[in-house]
């Protein structure tokens, strides 16, 4: 394996296509050398990237679940019994309506329940009776899984698949008998449906459930790294991380290197693995306001790179229910919804309940194209495009073009750890939302930073934070200026930025009630 460590002050070209790089090209998981100083540790997190396929994901930005089965007949969020599956039957489903509709609204990826906790199976498995084949649905011909691949695949869709581990059908669960028919259900859907993007391992269960399982979960590890060596296995596997709310807001303090502090295997063997995290990965779910600040990695004996995933519905609950229709998520919801996701270096996974039809509702599709037309008019002019900028006093300034143009970035010298970058834009323009991203292809860096701007004679803060990471989105009251200065006050060796904005929300959404960012 081996890191990136550019050492000068300039904007340049990735010669690596990561796209197409070959393994061990990139480093998402570093052992910590035992009697390492504090600083090593540190130079050691600021060096851990992300996979070729993390990178892929996090700059996805913005994905869809789909809660989808028997719960949305039976009109219950967690079933408490096995239902008839004569009972599953949408009477217009139209796989293509969801992905259109997502595609509009500027979905990069679906996630759909192929089997939730009730242990219904969207799909004719072999392995149980409880499934599509065995409903009245299609006479029993149908599939719902290849339906949503093939409509996915049909509007240039991303695929994810959640296969949930409870199962409060299967009369095997609580014996290591579920984990072969678990893992026998993995592999019909991850050889019979083309390339997977992420595999969703939800480890929830009702509290009191009488059933104690013990999920292998290294050996669904193997299965999925053997049958789709490119599929990211999220929430209780070791690519993905769970934000730790349902609420689609993420930590103002987002790292997505964290530490590993519990070792029970010799890691100088696994170390030259593919994936050497899946030998030790513990599954549980990461809390806390702050994982991997500084104080949290000086003990670790490891580091990797373990990115969040923020998600929530766009109704109260998971699964469609008729009396929700009025309270579906309003625009201005959705908004601060993404800026306090994607907008905190997260990726954000909202959830969209097809009805009992089979179809988006009209409802949850208005509130998706009204996002989408409010960030396409946000996002859809960068002030700063066209901005000079001055770095750390230099001499001469150069264009932002320069410094952030397709495949450049910027760095610091080596042996910095702070700078200043002033933007001068060509006029004086309005705006109240900021964008900074660093270039995570050389790992996650900056952990304090201030944003001023200059009324003519003086500097004023606008806002000032800690971490950055693939993407920051910052909101503000309205301010009208030619000159943005961005202060980096402390980070992990030399910062790097990949690029840098600033937008103005359109006026008549700018009453959002809670602003958050």
């Amino acid at each position: 394996m081996r890191s990136f460590n550019p050492v000068t002050l300039i904007c340049f070209t990735l010669l690596l296509s990561f796209e197409s790089a070959p393994a061990q090209s990139f480093r998402n998981f570093a052992v910590v050398p035992l009697g390492a100083s504090k600083a090593d540790v540190v130079a050691e997190a600021a060096t851990v990237i992300p996979s070729p396929q993390q990178y892929a994901w996090q700059k996805m930005e913005f994905n869809a679940f789909i809660h989808f089965g028997m719960n949305t007949f039976t009109g219950v969020e967690w079933a408490k019994k096995s239902a008839n599956p004569s009972q599953f039957n949408p009477t217009d489903l139209n796989c293509d309506q969801w992905a259109r509709t997502l595609k509009n609204a500027g979905v990069k990826m679906a996630i759909l329940t192929a089997k939730h906790e009730d242990g219904f199976c969207l799909w004719p498995s072999r392995y149980t009776k409880y499934s599509v084949k065995y409903s009245t649905w299609e006479k029993g011909k149908g599939d719902v899984v290849g339906s949503f691949v093939k409509a996915c695949r049909k509007y240039g869709l991303k695929v994810g698949l959640y296969l949930s581990p409870w199962d409060q059908h299967s009369p095997v669960y609580g014996t290591e008998e579920y984990n072969t028919y678990y893992e026998n259900q993995l592999r019909e859907l991850l050889t019979n449906y083309g390339p997977i993007t992420e595999i969703w391992f939800d480890g929830g269960i009702a509290p009191g459930y009488p059933k104690k399982q013990v999920y292998d979960w290294h050996a669904y590890y193997k299965i999925v790294r053997r049958l789709q060596p490119n599929a990211l296995i999220a929430i209780m596997g070791p690519d993905i991380r769970w934000v730790g709310t349902e609420s689609g807001v993420g930590r103002t303090t987002e790292w997505d290197v964290l530490p590993i502090d519990r070792m029970t295997v010799d890691l100088k063997p696994i170390n030259r693995l593919a994936h050497p995290i899946d030998q030790i990965f513990d599954p549980h779910n990461y809390m806390g306001d702050d994982l991997g600040g500084r104080q949290k990695i000086y003990g670790a004996k490891a580091l990797f790179w373990y990115p969040a995933e923020a998600d929530v519905s766009i109704r109260p609950g998971w699964f469609y229910h008729a009396s929700q229709d009025t309270e579906v998520k309003s625009v201005s919801q959705l908004v601060n919804i993404y800026f306090s996701s994607v907008g905190r270096n997260d990726v954000l996974l909202l959830n969209v309940p097809p009805n009992k039809k089979g179809l988006i509702s009209k409802y949850d599709a208005k509130s998706l194209i009204g996002l989408h037309k409010v960030l396409s008019k946000t996002f859809g002019r960068n002030y700063a495009a066209d901005a000079m900028v001055d770095v750390d006093g230099q001499k001469k300034s150069v264009s932002a073009e320069v410094l952030f143009g397709r495949n450049k970035y910027w760095i610091a010298r080596k042996g910095e750890d702070t700078s200043t970058i002033v933007f001068t834009l060509p006029h004086q323009e309005t705006f109240d939302v900021a964008m900074l991203q660093e270039q995570i292809l050389v790992g996650q860096r900056i952990e304090r930073f201030r944003i001023d701007y200059r009324d003519g004679k003086h500097w004023h803060t606008l806002r000032h934070e800690t971490t950055v990471g693939y993407k920051r989105l910052l909101r503000f009251k309205q301010v009208t200026t030619d000159q943005v200065r961005l202060v980096i006050e402390r980070s992990r060796l030399n910062p790097s930025l990949s690029n840098f904005g600033l937008f103005e929300l359109p006026q008549k959404y700018l009453n959002l009630k809670g602003r958050t960012g």
